[in-house]
């Protein structure tokens, strides 16, 4: 399988995916270009709803899908915004009224710290029983002025300790080495490739 339906019409997600994939020689395919309708997300934990937009995508596009779901998760607000994280603050999807949001609700919280949350799922077809899932998590907190112009959603406000900057001022292969989805997908590829 060198190419896969992406499920995602995020174009942050595609150029990250993009820039993964692309040295390995695996081609994906955003839904998008294949007239394929965002599928509902439903769900109350990442795994239900990525394995839903994979279903989805593959069922329509008859082709292998993967899809992610992901989000960042505030230790003071008990996981939120969590699985809700791109329509935080409601229709229409907007990055900078969710981050108003999330910075609004951790208002006076002494504690900070927050980390991304990712689950990708690979389906070689819509009803594939055994579907590959792997996830990853990056931990930081979240500070009330943004900076960096890379990324998108939360990165401007996650901070990183240890660097010493947001994950938007990460150049793209060092956010890419470190991230929640970055992790996800090489431990997907690593499953894809022993045959799992």
């Amino acid at each position: 399988m060198k190419q896969f339906v992406l499920a995602s019409s995020n174009p942050g997600k595609l150029r990250e995916f993009r820039q993964m994939l692309d040295p390995l020689h695996i081609a994906i395919l955003p839904q998008s270009e294949l007239g394929i309708a965002e599928a509902d997300e439903p769900h109350g934990t990442f795994v239900e709803n990525a394995l839903a937009k994979a279903r989805h995508a593959s069922r329509i596009a008859r082709l292998p899908a993967m899809a992610d779901d992901s989000g960042i998760c505030a230790r003071a607000l008990n996981g939120e915004p969590g699985v809700h994280s791109a329509r935080f603050a409601g229709e229409p999807k907007s990055d900078e009224r969710n981050n108003a949001r999330l910075l609004e609700l951790l208002q006076g919280q002494e504690d900070l710290r927050a980390h991304y949350y990712c689950v990708i799922v690979l389906v070689r077809h819509a009803q594939d029983p055994e579907p590959l899932i792997a996830e990853g998590a990056w931990h930081g907190e979240i500070i009330a002025a943004p900076r960096g112009a890379n990324g998108f959603g939360y990165d401007p406000y996650f901070h990183l300790p240890e660097l010493g900057k947001t994950a938007a001022e990460m150049e793209p292969q060092h956010k890419n080495a470190a991230s929640h989805r970055g992790k996800a997908l090489r431990r997907l590829l690593a499953k894809l490739q022993e045959g799992v």
